[in-house]
């Protein structure tokens, strides 16, 4: 099976090696050109256009930072959506608002084209390792068509519902995630100034009602000070704004997740929108006027 994959960013790339370990025959594109020739040096073939990607593939992915960035590699110049066949199948995989994905899966079945809107969870570590959570929309046929795909790149794989319930699912994913991040930051800045050891608070709390993937990811990170982006503050904004405006096209209020926005503003505007996402314990930080760290340090 032919593939072409366009975006190789923190995600994209170990998600398309992942692929060429699976044996794929795999063409790659972004406009960063290190990340392509770095690919083109495992295995994947290179290409200088969205267009020339889809040449000739059964199935391009997608994994791009926002909307635009999708819309434009598909259907702007030199887009992938000029040389796609008949009875390809276009899987996006990045996180965008479900009004998008439904309309360019329309856009794209008027060429006879399907497509899968499969954003994922997990960042960079299951990225690289390859046990991705991936929430899929669209017609079943086409999702068990590329099922065996998807597997190469993630472990739990779900078919949520048809075109656009992916990228729902996925917004409901970053509602829980973020606000947990806020929480958990609360909650260790609170030890911190109470002056506590949080490494061992983490192993009291880790195991009862309040343990969770989010805490055992982040802490071990905030303890050690690096806030190395696995999944960017900007990028995770980005997807709470498009979980907002779902939110009020639907008439439903979501206070925890507009406060969590608020937060990141901030720490964009404080210069930390590349930062990871639970970099936001700095937020709390510079309210309370202290900092998380390991025990010898404080």
């Amino acid at each position: 099976m032919n593939i072409g994959f366009i975006g190789l960013g923190i995600m994209g790339k170990p998600m398309a090696l992942n692929l060429l370990k699976k044996g794929y025959n795999v063409t790659v594109f972004d406009i960063n050109t290190t990340a392509v020739q770095e690919l083109a040096g495992q295995g994947a073939s290179a290409a200088f256009t969205p267009k020339e990607t889809a040449a000739e593939k059964d199935i391009v992915i997608t994994m791009l930072p926002q909307a635009v960035h999708v819309e434009s590699v598909l259907f702007g110049p030199e887009g992938a959506a000029e040389s796609l066949k008949a009875g390809s199948v276009v899987i996006d995989m990045s996180s965008i608002s479900p009004v998008v994905s439904k309309s360019l899966s329309i856009r794209l079945s008027e060429q006879s084209i399907h497509m899968i809107d499969a954003p994922v969870s997990g960042g960079e570590p299951k990225a690289i390792d390859g046990t991705l959570a991936i929430m899929a929309g669209g017609e079943e046929s086409v999702f068990e068509q590329v099922y065996e795909v998807l597997e190469g790149m993630g472990e739990e794989i779900t078919l949520v519902g048809d075109s656009g319930c992916g990228t729902t699912a996925k917004l409901a994913n970053q509602i829980i995630v973020n606000v947990n991040i806020a929480a958990m930051s609360e909650g260790l800045v609170l030890a911190a100034k109470a002056g506590i050891n949080i490494e061992k608070m983490y192993q009291a709390i880790r195991g009862g009602l309040a343990g969770s993937a989010v805490l055992d990811a982040k802490i071990p990170k905030i303890l050690d000070r690096d806030f190395i982006a696995g999944g960017r503050i900007d990028i995770n904004m980005k997807d709470l704004t498009n979980v907002m405006e779902t939110a009020h096209a639907l008439d439903t209020p979501l206070p925890l997740s507009s406060q969590v926005l608020e937060m990141f503003h901030a720490m964009k505007a404080d210069g930390k929108a590349a930062d990871d996402h639970g970099g936001l314990v700095q937020y709390y930080e510079k309210l309370a006027h202290t900092e998380v760290k390991r025990k010898e340090e404080l």
